[in-house]
């Protein structure tokens, strides 16, 4: 699944969709589709991306009481 980094405006791929949608999971892990090359595994502030289209995440991803 691919997020976009708001700030970047980067793509990035998911490796756990399942991190994403647990709102118990501050950060996951994936990889910036920046340049020819994949880039390595990093971890990222769920807060801090939203969908391609620059839809936030839904809240009962990041918030646990939701």
């Amino acid at each position: 699944m691919f997020v976009k980094e708001a700030k970047s405006g980067d793509l990035i791929k998911i490796v756990d969709v399942g991190q994403l949608i647990d709102p118990t999971v501050l950060h996951v892990c994936g990889r910036r589709q920046a340049g020819e090359e994949e880039q390595d595994p990093a971890d990222f502030c769920k807060q801090d991306l939203v969908f391609p289209s620059g839809e936030t995440l839904p809240k009962c991803w990041q918030d646990t009481n939701f």
